[in-house]
């Protein structure tokens, strides 16, 4: 007789592919709506499920993991960051936590680029003029932006986002500097060419372009903080493509709106999709909706990664991509 097949709950729609294999494999249940579950929706996944595939709008926090039920073990996230679920609650009830590493990292790196052009060669206030019909023609001093090459980059983060973003800007000629928790091998820092900042101060300082490619934990909340970023120079611009709780989103639209930093790109955002109002009014922004990881590619390498965390589990291993907890 054939064995029981597991029970998993999607929290949101996923590629066809992914879900059509899903229904071949287990007893799943996929979402018909595009928004994320509700909380009474969420309690009710957590209450029946023996696996849970949430993503990054899900908070999964101890409240929730406390009204699982015994038969929850493991929660395998569609997505690589698991900032919005509380790992060590979820490892103390039994609850194992894997996530989808190193999927996204070229698409990323690609939208980081992206935003650097997009902000420094005025990108969005061209289309803006062509798509309202405002267009006169070329004039020697309409638009003009500034030149990436030789530019100073600062990578706030060199892992391997941060690392494919410094293959990304040398190859536009710009120069590479790093600050990171744990100092590149030597091998690796010559290979990018990168150069370590041991004082994130003092490289912030000096830095034409900074890029936020670090993970939020407790210890980086804020960590461009208002003080942090007074110490940018007039004329550099910031970009992130990590997470939004990184940067105090008001300090930063502050000195935006006062010419203190020359501009910003964001994909990402300190509330989710709740941005500042004053931040939508800035020539000197580019805002987008958390694009970064947005390629049908990405999207199906992720599905199959939770698939095979999921299907490994259900064999009786350890997922391939488990989280733990000491190591977020």
């Amino acid at each position: 007789m054939p064995s029981k097949k597991l029970s998993v709950v999607v929290t949101r729609r996923l590629p066809e592919v992914v879900e059509t294999r899903m229904k071949e494999l287990f007893d799943v249940r996929l979402r018909d709506d595009t928004k994320p579950m509700t909380r009474e929706e969420m309690v009710e996944a957590v209450q029946t499920a023996d696996v849970l595939v949430p993503t990054l709008t899900d908070p999964i926090d101890a409240r929730l993991l406390g009204q699982a039920g015994e038969q929850l073990k493991l929660i395998a996230n569609y997505g690589a960051g698991v900032d919005h679920i509380d790992v060590h609650t979820a490892r103390q009830r039994g609850i194992l936590v894997s996530n989808t590493p190193g999927v996204v990292t070229d698409d990323t790196a690609d939208m980081t680029m992206a935003l650097i052009l997009g902000v420094t060669r005025r990108i969005p206030e061209g289309l803006a003029v062509m798509q309202s019909g405002d267009w006169d023609g070329w004039s020697p001093t309409a638009f003009l932006g500034g030149r990436i090459t030789g530019r100073r980059l600062g990578i706030l983060g060199m892992g391997r986002i941060g690392q494919a973003v410094a293959k990304r800007a040398r190859a536009f000629g710009m120069s590479i500097h790093y600050h990171n928790r744990k100092r590149l091998r030597p091998e690796i820092e010559e290979t990018l060419e990168a150069t370590w900042w041991e004082s994130l101060d003092q490289m912030v300082a000096r830095m034409d372009v900074l890029s936020i490619n670090c993970p939020h934990t407790p210890a980086t909340f804020h960590l461009m903080n208002a003080r942090r970023l007074k110490l940018m120079k007039p004329d550099a611009v910031i970009v992130n493509t990590s997470r939004g709780e990184v940067i105090d989103e008001n300090a930063l639209t502050r000195m935006l709106r006062a010419g203190e930093i020359a501009g910003a790109g964001l994909d990402v955002f300190e509330h989710g999709s709740e941005i500042n109002p004053r931040l939508r009014e800035l020539p000197n922004v580019v805002l987008l909706p958390h694009m970064g990881s947005a390629t049908r590619e990405g999207r199906v390498e992720m599905g199959e990664k939770v698939l095979i965390n999921i299907k490994t589990f259900e064999d009786g291993h350890r997922p391939p991509d488990l989280v733990v907890p000491n190591m977020i």
